[in-house]
């Protein structure tokens, strides 16, 4: 990713139909609509998932260190070094790539985590196929910088092609397949031109001066993604990080970080895309925070829009504090994390949830036990929950809202943000704007349900089985 909890998100430079995102973040004009007729059901099809894993993973679990940032020169606090790392930035990065000689994750088991995230009613998976350190989890032609590199003692499982391994794991499960892949990388030497030393995040020599190099990089990095789109079976999804690769001219200079990028970064997208979609025709791009044809959907990151997003949206948020690996994390409760996925499909968008496998391959234990909990509501609710769309009222006070897609059924959820939620005897709600409500029922109570309509909204009176409810009470009402 772009961050750690403590940096400051971004979302995606683009107007939203005079909706905008509630954080102080730029926005501009640029969202186009696919006119792919693969890529537009294809989305269609995403936009019905609302649940998605999302995986980052590398050498640097080991440290159970942020992601790659540390490597990266900036005076923010995600780059922070620790002097046992290495006493200079030099012996740091050195010591930090000599992590690849020690990465040996023996108890990875894809299929545990598949088995335990349909369970909680994920949908698909996004993997970092290769992060901004350049470290790559996939078998690469272009480097011997990877996990099936002889350096890496995991070369030596018959699962060493962890990227291989998951995406058919996910893929024979039922997943759709989403590859992330950093478009910057500071392990390659043209990138970070080791002739100068890097400044920070951004390529650390001017292109336009020196033209080949940057060609020698484009020609590498458009390998690795032909590789990706042409060797791990069908991909749904190309997940692309690094939003400061771009063309100078769609910088906007309202955006505070991009006004740290200096010099030309064209990566060819358009070179890049067609050959995407011709391995895999109707893959969704993701050219994060690029505004234009190749960004079919935005990501907003560790936040939920206020309001409802009237273009395909997803955010992507940790279940802990952190998108790598970190010992002891502060993982999120499992009624924040269905209070959090019912605030996203309310306003119409997509919860990409992190959550990072360790040094040995495998989640912490507290992960499985979330999952667990969470399998146990959606066994009772997820009718709500998946191929919905937003509706009317949206949101009002404890009420959320979504609907089935033909638009006969309405979802109404009520939460209480509290430590632990209790389901009330009585609930009176509003109800959309002209729809006439003949049944009512509350997903996981059995008795019948009595209900009165007044005007625009319901009253229901809930029977002692309320007390059986967790994390919110979900009312589903049909025409």
């Amino acid at each position: 990713m772009l961050s750690k909890k403590t940096k400051t998100f971004f979302f995606s430079s683009l107007l939203l139909s005079s909706t905008f995102f509630s954080q102080a973040h730029n926005v501009s004009e640029g969202y186009q609509k696919p006119t792919d007729p693969l890529v537009v059901q294809n989305l269609e099809n995403w936009q019905d998932l609302k649940f998605g894993l999302f995986m980052h993973w590398g050498t640097y679990s080991q440290w159970g260190i942020v992601e790659s940032w540390s490597l990266c020169p900036e005076d923010e606090s995600w780059t922070q070094r620790k002097p046992e790392h290495g006493k200079s930035y030099n012996e740091y990065v050195k010591n930090y790539e000599n992590l690849q000689t020690t990465f040996n994750p023996a108890q990875f088991n894809p299929q545990r985590w598949a088995d335990a995230t349909k369970k909680a009613g994920m949908k698909y998976v996004v993997f970092t196929t290769k992060h901004h350190d350049g470290f790559a989890m996939f078998d690469t032609q272009q480097s011997d910088y990877k996990i099936t590199s002889s350096e890496t003692p995991f070369s030596k499982n018959p699962k060493a092609d962890v990227t291989k391994e998951i995406f058919n794991t996910f893929r024979n499960e039922g997943f759709k397949i989403g590859a992330y892949f950093s478009k910057p990388d500071w392990h390659s030497d043209d990138y970070w031109w080791p002739y100068f030393p890097p400044k920070d995040r951004n390529v650390n020599y001017d292109p336009k001066k020196y033209p080949e190099r940057w060609e020698n990089f484009k020609k590498f990095t458009f390998n690795q993604l032909n590789e990706i789109t042409s060797n791990y079976g069908k991909i749904d999804i190309l997940w692309l990080d690094g939003g400061w690769v771009r063309p100078f001219k769609t910088i906007d200079p309202k955006v505070e970080w991009q006004r740290t990028i200096k010099v030309e970064q064209d990566i060819d997208m358009d070179k890049i895309g067609t050959m995407a979609r011709k391995n895999q025709p109707g893959i969704i791009i993701v050219d994060r925070t690029v505004p234009g044809k190749w960004e079919n959907y935005v990501t907003p990151e560790q936040a939920v829009p206020e309001s409802v997003i009237s273009i395909p949206w997803e955010s992507c948020i940790t279940m802990g504090d952190s998108f790598s690996y970190v010992p002891n994390d502060n993982y999120k409760s499992s009624q924040k994390i269905i209070e959090t996925l019912i605030k996203i499909i309310s306003r119409g968008g997509n919860y990409l949830m992190n959550i990072a496998p360790g040094p040995n391959g495998d989640y912490d234990a507290l992960v499985y036990e979330r999952l667990k909990e969470i399998s146990g509501w959606m066994e009772k609710n997820q009718s709500a929950v998946f191929a919905t769309r937003a509706i009317a009222p949206y949101h009002e006070g404890n009420f959320y809202y979504t609907q089935s897609k033909d638009g006969k059924t309405v979802n109404i959820f009520h939460l209480d943000e509290k430590i632990n939620y209790q389901a009330p005897s009585a609930l009176s709600f509003t109800i959309p704007e002209n729809f006439k409500p003949k049944s009512l029922k509350v997903l996981g109570v059995k008795n019948k349900i009595k209900w009165e309509k007044s005007g625009n909204s319901i009253e229901i009176k809930l029977p002692e089985e309320r007390f059986q409810l967790k994390y919110t009470t979900v009312i589903q009402i049909s025409e």
